[in-house]
């Protein structure tokens, strides 16, 4: 049977996208973004600091990396908090060497639960993103708003006092958002989310409390994606995060420059065996002369004061 002539009928069909959170662009249309002393890339390495609950809830989902045999699921449970409390020295001594400050998304269940680690974090200039309650306080459509509100003001509030951060970055947890998680975030002096995977350059958002930014914190070039959930060898992992790099620098330049963004989490590369995979990798990009390894909030320092 024919389609009915109604079902053609869309309000919001028209050039570029159906809603009105960001307008449709092409990245080689946009105007050319230069980074500091002529670099190419700018390196953003991003390290999750997360707690997983021993009992985490089912609805809407479980977050990738949460506890997955029956109750109480101590290997799990105690693996991610190995990263914790082992796995992420050997990511800050990697990058103590190579002179690169981190993005850490950080649940604020860490700052309540091991003030310490958070001190750690801090003293090394790394920058905090809130990244939600913890791992078992999943943003969904289906979460009313008020409850949403006070999860995303509690944490970010918790982070505010912790680290004494201004916490201008928002990762949600498994990068899940309900319909006013952008709003909500964006009323309490967030400048920039990292959830969306659409695009290698920053672009803006508009929210119902003013303009974010979409920053590209990659997903694709992650020890989570590429070894956890993949299960591609570590070798692989090196060589992923070279062959990405590779491409971008080649089509980089100091007029245009581009984003290299690596996320890590400790209880996984943070293994002894594994961390050898990210130092190979990151000093095969530093081994450039124009590269810039930045955080989150650098680069959109840099990209926002060429906006017209």
């Amino acid at each position: 049977m024919p389609l009915p002539p109604e079902y053609l009928k869309y309000s919001r069909r028209g050039y570029g996208m159906d809603q009105s959170w960001y307008d449709w662009s092409m990245l080689p249309k946009r105007p050319a973004v230069k980074w500091p002393n002529g670099a190419r890339l700018a390196l953003w390495v991003s390290t999750a600091v997360e707690f997983f609950p021993l009992n985490p809830p089912t609805v809407p989902f479980k977050a990738p990396g949460s506890m997955s045999t029956p109750y109480p699921d101590l290997r799990h449970y105690t693996l991610r908090d190995y990263g914790n409390r082992v796995g992420i020295f050997r990511i800050m001594k990697v990058l103590d060497g190579l002179g690169i400050r981190a993005s850490a998304a950080v649940n604020s269940a860490v700052a309540e639960r091991t003030p310490r680690l958070i001190d750690e974090i801090v003293k090394r200039g790394w920058e905090i993103l809130a990244g939600g309650l913890d791992m078992g306080h999943i943003h969904h459509g289906d979460l009313d708003v008020a409850t949403e509100s006070e999860w995303i003001a509690r944490c970010v509030e918790t982070l505010r006092q912790s680290t004494g951060q201004a916490v201008t970055g928002w990762l949600s947890p498994a990068r899940s958002q309900s319909m006013q998680t952008m709003n909500l975030v964006a009323a309490q002096g967030i400048d920039y989310v990292c959830d969306w995977v659409n695009d290698e350059m920053p672009y803006p958002i508009t929210t119902a409390n003013g303009q974010l930014v979409a920053m590209p914190h990659s997903h694709e070039m992650s020890d989570l994606l590429i070894i956890f959930q993949n299960k591609h060898s570590e070798e692989a992992f090196t060589q992923q995060l070279i062959d990405q790099f590779d491409v971008l620098y080649r089509e980089a330049s100091a007029d245009d420059g581009r984003i290299m963004a690596i996320t890590v989490h400790p209880w996984i590369i943070g293994q002894p065996h594994r961390i050898k995979a990210l130092e190979r990798a990151l000093a095969h990009m530093l081994a450039k002369d124009d590269v810039w390894p930045a955080t989150g909030a650098d680069i959109l320092a840099a990209w926002r004061a060429q906006q017209a």
